[in-house]
């Protein structure tokens, strides 16, 4: 018996030995992957059907007016498509809009045919914007110059600020204060919720900030961190049919779910790297990853994952469609495609590109 088992050991060696010897010269010989794999290292898929046709350029601008980098689009009650533009400059987190004097909040209807806009001197520069049940717009402002900026608006359809938080160029950790706010969710009782903030300094926040629909302070949770509960960029929001919150933690990785108490309850690496989240009334969610890439110790790094807008359900986390960035593998750094994600009532996907163009998405 312990013949036998010698002699199984020293043929099994052997056989390793080899694999490993072949694997290597192989190694030498052949190039490096050229494609996406299909799966990830956290569980993002990349082999996963496309119902869409390549996207196309958006939205009718005026008086001969370019789209700048956008980071921002929503959907009205009214099915009227609303979008953030950072005054036709390329850029985030500077002063696009500070000494500008083309409103930043635009309207569509669903041809893309322009209807208004408004907000021009409000805004530094302006992120995300979210609508809310009653047809209330929220923008955040993570820009800071000349006594402005670092504040979330909310305004009527006609451009009336109905609401401010945040003091008007101070940026900080306080209660009534932001670090870069990047987008805003409201529930269905109107409390507010804040994601804050875009910085990526050791000591910028990193939280979740609560307000009643007033406005008044409830609470914050979250600090810097990759841990259960903590975040490194929370660049975006939505809340689904269970009024789970889902925020997307754009560095690391993966979206976060929560109750609206702050109360972790799971999270998911498989959508990618959020920039951007959409959750429609069915529960189907969308992701904007705009950024992944395989630089290692580089803003972005998430190897093996393929950029682009993934579909599936919020109910269960199950992805079942990619939208894929068409660029070039390996991806570089920086961002291309969406960035921020919307979907209208038949499907059609909206992408905001901080790449300076908004693109629809049509079924195949």
């Amino acid at each position: 018996m312990g013949a036998k088992t010698f002699v199984t050991c020293t043929l099994a060696c052997i056989l390793a030995l080899s694999a490993a010897r072949t694997a290597h010269l192989r190694s030498q010989s052949s190039p490096a992957s050229t494609s996406w794999p299909a799966v990830s290292p956290l569980g993002a898929r990349n082999d996963l059907p496309n119902p869409y046709r390549a996207g196309v350029s958006w939205g009718q601008l005026p008086n001969g007016r370019k789209w700048g980098s956008t980071a921002g689009i929503a959907i009205g009650p009214d099915g009227n498509i609303w979008a953030i533009d950072r005054c036709g400059v390329s850029g985030s987190q500077g002063t696009n809009c500070a000494d500008s004097p083309l409103d930043p909040i635009l309207e569509f209807d669903l041809s893309g045919k322009f209807l208004k806009g408004f907000g021009h001197g409000l805004f530094v520069s302006p992120h995300k914007i979210t609508i809310d049940k009653d047809g209330s717009l929220w923008v955040a402002d993570n820009g800071m110059k000349d006594g402005r900026g670092q504040q979330v608006f909310k305004f009527n359809q006609d451009g009336k600020i109905l609401l401010t938080l945040g003091k008007a160029g101070v940026a900080g950790p306080g209660t009534d204060t932001f670090d870069q706010p990047t987008e805003v969710a409201v529930a269905a009782n109107g409390d507010i919720f804040v994601a804050d903030g875009h910085g990526r300094a050791p000591t910028s926040n990193a939280r979740i900030v609560k307000f009643d629909k007033n406005g008044k302070f409830l609470k914050t949770w979250g600090k810097r961190g990759s841990g259960v509960g903590e975040f490194d960029g929370p660049h975006t929001l939505a809340f689904d049919s269970q009024g789970r919150l889902f925020v997307g933690d754009r560095q690391n990785n993966r979206i976060e779910i929560f109750d609206q108490d702050g109360r972790f309850i799971s999270e998911w690496k498989q959508f990618g790297r959020p920039s951007g989240i959409f959750i429609d009334r069915n529960d189907v969610l969308y992701v904007a990853d705009s950024e992944s890439h395989e630089a290692e110790e580089s803003y972005g790094h998430n190897p093996g994952c393929r950029r682009g807008i993934r579909i599936g359900s919020a109910k269960d986390g199950s992805v079942k469609y990619l939208v894929p960035d068409l660029g070039p593998y390996p991806p570089p750094p920086g961002s291309t495609s969406p960035e921020g994600v919307a979907a209208d009532a038949r499907g059609n996907i909206y992408g905001a590109e901080f790449t300076m163009d908004v693109k629809k998405y049509v079924m195949k």
